[in-house]
This record gives C-alpha cells, structure tokens and sequence, in this order.
C-alpha cells in the first residue's frame, strides 16, 4: 500500500508541473458545479436551437430549393441523419482516447457553426443553389458546384454532431465534485435540467425556427440558427478558464481488444472459479490512475478471467506492467471489459423500446393529416401535423422539474436511494408507459378511423387533439427511460469510455429507426398480400393502423420481461477500496481544507 502510495504521489506531482491543471493532475481542482453551467448548458440550448430544426427541415429545403425529387431527398436526409447517429461513436473514441472533451466539444462547436454558415450561404447567394422555379415550368436541378457546397455543409455538421453528442452530457457531469454528496446531487440534478432545456430547446426549434424558414424567407430561417450557433461557441469558449477538463488515457478500445485476444489464447486453461490459488495467479498489479477507479474483481464473464491469468511464459517488466499485453492483462483490464459485457443487454432492451418513440414522428403524423386539425368550430387555424410531437416535448419538460425538485426528495425518503429510484427501475416504468402509450394509441386511432369510415370522409371528424394523451404518456415515458439510460451510461461506463457510454444512445437511435423501418416493410408485405387488407394502407382509413400499434405493444410487454431478467441479473459497478481515484479525491480534500 506505501508503494502504491509512493507511486501515486509521484505521478500527481509530475502532473502538476504542467501548465494546465485538470481533474486527473495533482493541483487542487476547484468543482464549480452549477456555476459554469450556464455555459455547458447554455452552449447545448443554442446548439439546438440553432441546428435541431434546421435538420428536421432539410426536405422541404431540399426540394423546395434545390428542386430535387422527393425520393432523392428523402434518400439524402436518410444518409445524412444515419451518418449523424453513427459519426458519435467515432466522435467518443477520440474523445476518450486521444483529445479530451473539452478540446473535442470545443472543435466540434466550431464545425457546426461552419456547417451552419455554409447551409446559409446556400440560401442566400443565388450562385449557390438552383434558379427560382415558376409554377408550370420544368425545374433545373442543383449543379455539381452547389451539390459540393451543399455536401460540404452537411459534412461539417457531421462533425459537430460527432463531437457534441456523445461529449456534452459527459462534460457537464465532470463538473461536479463524485466526491461530495452535493456534487452526487449535482450531478443527477444536472441529467435532468440538461434534458428539460434541451427538449424546450427543441420545441422552439420545431415551431419558430421552421415557420420562419418555410414561411417568411429560407435565408432569414437559416441565418437566425446561424446567429444562434455562434452565441454557442461564444458561450463555450467563455467559461474556459473555468471549466474542469479530464485528460484521455489512451485508447480504450485497444484494452478491451487486448483482453480479448488474450482470453482467447488462453482458452485452454483449467481453473476451478473456487481453487484458491485463483486470486494468486491474477495479474493485478498497482493501480496508478487517479481518473479510471479501481474496480473489485466479479465472478460474471469468468472466460474473461484468464487474460489476466499469469503463466510461466509470461513476462512481467520490472516497472510492473506486462511485457506482451496481449496475451497478458491486469485485472482492472478484465473488469473493465466486464462492466461492457454487462451494459450491452441493457441497452438492447432500449433499442426495442424506441420502437413506440419513434411513430410520434412518422405514424402520428398520418393520423393528425387524416383528422379535424381546428382548433374549435370557429376558427379557420389547424394545427401543423408535423407539429404535433411538441406534446410530447411539453409533457416532458414540464414533468421534469417537477419529478427532479418535488417526486425525488420524496422518494428519497422512502427507498433511501439518492436518486429516489434506482437507475433500471426508472427506465423499467419508462417501458411500461410506452406500452400504455402504444395502447392509447390504438384505441384513438380505432376511433378515428370508425368515424371516418361512417361519414364517408377521408378526413375524419374526430378532433386531432384526441392525439394528446398518448403523446403525453410517450413523454412521460421518455423522462423515465431516456434520462435514466443517460444517467446509467455515464455511471457504468469506466471513467474513460464515457464519451463512447454517450454515443452508444445516438447508436440505439440509429438500430431502433432502422429496426422501424424493417417492421414496417414486414407489415406492409405480410397484410397485404393475397388481397388481404393492408393494415399500413396510404388511405389509413382503409387501414388498421391500430393493429399495428397493438403489435408493438406486443413487442413492448415482451421487451419488458427481456429487460427485467437483464436488470436482475445485472450488478452495479462499484468501487474497490483503495482505488487511485479515491486516494485522489482523499488528497484533494486534504489540500482544500489547508488552504
């Protein structure tokens, strides 16, 4: 333990020699909790104020402006929104494994507002996109130069997708102390504010930000986002001195390789989990790192014991570490792949369960197209199909604070849990309700399609704000199971994956669109063969959509007995005693209470 101590000692000083003091060197870092987040999260709002609704507005612009075919469009905002979900995980590893989060959400802030500008130099110089099109004449499509140029800006916020998503939630986190239970508190506090000002963010993009786009003047819609961007950088940018960074400690895609690949050159070994010369046997040597915490051993995922299993061909240097990490690696090593191993279950559950949050956007829609969108008998005004969703966001932000500042210290008091419930059992009631969701959602479209069918209308009488209460129900679900998915992917994730724990909900986004995608066409194929009825008709009055929502109820009461056997079988990470971290944090409550 002195010799760990010693070692641990050293390597803070030598840290503190360098110019910039961040949370894994040895000077006194200052947590300022809530006092920088005005910028953390005031750079997240106008990121999305400024982006949010420009890219849920590309296909009319596409088509619209650029005068491309529908199906060309589509297929272009299917590759761009794919690649945006895909390009965090690239994101997260350089994150984590190179650049920081701060130098990687600050590039990446950077490129957004590259891309911003660029999409609105498109809109503005006419050299830059396709001649205005009368109504009645053939309209000429985009040039080569304006594809280029428009491309081009689309790749720039790629970037800025790949940098801010998986890196911000993880970023603000780090600025509360894990030490302190006010900096515990802050940091379950700061999940949820950060998701109610984002999905406010959110609804503003989706109403003002597109009605000035697509009813006032293109350049003027994208200039303003633009304009919204830079004040994100700007805020960022200002709070730097402020801001604790953590530094990455290499690659941690390359440890987890290394533990695979030597766990299965070791596959022939025979061990009984019980022989007690196991524990002697394992390679566990100091833990030197005051970022990644020391984690206990676990008897899941035995297999992967022996990587770290030494044998008389494998050579230890004299500075401790193996001479050939793969086909020898540490315990910590082991346990950290464990901690992956364990999460994938859990977040799989989420794929299926983003099959209900995902028709808001696409089935909904439909509905509302096919019913009474006025708002009473006596005004001309319909409400926006596409605006619907926006009760969705509404009930969740609303629900937010009220669940954060007045449900949890209620809770706390009865389950004695910190956060008032535990991680899986929040998103376990986030599954049910979508499942509830999905019900309602069948019962008013069942309604909405009898009244259409008895007035012989394709738009039927039935008021669209029957639409509601399922959009709720959804909202609510998601304040349940997408903040408690966030929240779990930061805490169980090691301390240097957690850009990628970030970017793997953006990656369950991703599955679950094209997973809806594929159940759509299995549907659509299967019902409406052999003169069969097709229940995803284009006249949904001829229809049963309310089949369909039922069927992923379905799948949604089976997901949910799938993820309460990965939650029972599942154990929370925890934290060896003599961890580097906390001897860490013990020395730096040492040094703040001296000065």
């Amino acid at each position: 333990m002195e010799r760990e101590d010693t070692k641990t000692q050293a390597i803070m000083e030598k840290e503190a020699d360098k110019e910039e003091p961040t949370a894994n060197s040895g000077t006194t870092i200052k947590y300022r909790g809530w006092k920088v987040m005005p910028y953390v999260i005031g750079n997240e709002t106008f990121e999305k104020l400024g982006t949010t609704g420009t890219i849920s507005n590309l296909l009319v612009y596409l088509t619209t402006i650029f005068h491309m075919k529908s199906a060309t469009a589509a297929i272009t905002i299917n590759l761009f929104s794919g690649t945006t979900n895909i390009a965090p995980v690239l994101g997260a590893f350089l994150s984590d494994s190179y650049f920081g989060r701060y130098t990687t959400l600050g590039f990446a802030s950077v490129a957004s507002l590259t891309g911003m500008l660029i999409l609105t130099l498109t809109a503005g110089i006419t050299a830059f996109h396709p001649p205005h099109c009368e109504g009645g004449h053939q309209c000429r499509g985009p040039t080569s130069l304006q594809l280029a140029v428009l491309f081009s800006g689309f790749g720039f916020l790629v970037v800025g997708a790949g940098g801010i998503r998986p890196c911000n939630l993880p970023f603000g986190a780090d600025q509360f102390d894990p030490g302190t239970d006010a900096g515990r508190r802050g940091i379950n506090s700061f999940f949820n504010w950060y998701y109610f000002t984002f999905t406010t963010a959110m609804m503003l993009s989706s109403t003002l930000i597109i009605y000035v786009q697509s009813n006032v003047s293109w350049s003027l819609g994208l200039a303003i986002p633009t304009a919204l961007m830079f004040i994100a950088c700007a805020l960022f940018f200002v709070g730097t001195k402020m801001y604790v960074r953590i530094r990455p400690e290499g690659s941690p895609f390359t440890s987890t390789a290394q533990v695979l690949v030597a766990a299965w050159r070791k596959r022939g070994l025979e061990l009984s989990p019980e022989d007690p010369k196991k524990s002697e046997m394992m390679f566990d040597p100091p833990h030197l790192s005051v970022l990644v915490s020391k984690l206990p051993y676990t008897d899941q995922f035995r297999a992967l014991d022996k990587a770290a299993i030494t044998t008389p061909s494998d050579e230890i240097k004299p500075n401790g570490h193996a001479a050939n990490p793969w086909r020898l690696c540490s315990l910590q090593q082991v346990e950290e792949v464990k901690c992956l191993a364990r999460i994938i279950p859990v977040w799989s559950s989420g794929v299926l369960y983003y099959l209900a949050i995902i028709q808001q956007s696409t089935y909904t829609v439909f509905e509302a197209l096919q019913s009474d969108r006025h708002l009473g008998s006596t005004t001309n005004f319909q409400i926006p199909a596409a605006s619907f969703v926006v009760f969705s966001m509404l009930a969740l932000t609303i629900w937010i604070p009220i669940y954060d500042r007045v449900i949890v210290p209620r809770l706390r008091r009865i389950t004695g849990i910190e956060e008032g419930l535990t991680l899986l059992q929040r998103m376990g009631v986030g599954i049910i309700l979508a499942v509830i969701g999905m019900v309602v959602a069948a019962f008013v479209e069942e309604r909405r399609r009898s009244h259409a069918v008895r007035s012989g209308k394709f738009i039927s009488p039935i008021s669209s704000l029957w639409l509601v209460p399922q959009l709720v129900i959804l909202g609510f679900s998601e304040a349940f199971t997408v903040i408690g998915q966030v929240e779990f992917y930061y805490k169980q994730f090691p301390e240097h994956m957690r850009s990628v724990g970030g970017s793997l909900l953006f990656c369950g986004f991703a599955v679950s669109n094209y997973l809806s995608g594929l159940t759509v066409t299995i549907i659509h194929r299967t019902t409406g063969e052999n003169g069969g009825k097709n229940w995803l008709d284009q006249d949904l009055n001829k229809g049963r959509l309310d089949l369909f929502y039922l069927s992923i109820a379905v799948i949604g009461v089976a997901n949910f007995f799938y993820f309460v056997v990965c939650a029972k079988w599942y154990k929370y990470k925890k934290l060896s005693t003599n961890s580097g971290l906390e001897i860490a944090l013990e020395e730096r409550k040492m040094k703040v209470s001296s000065v």
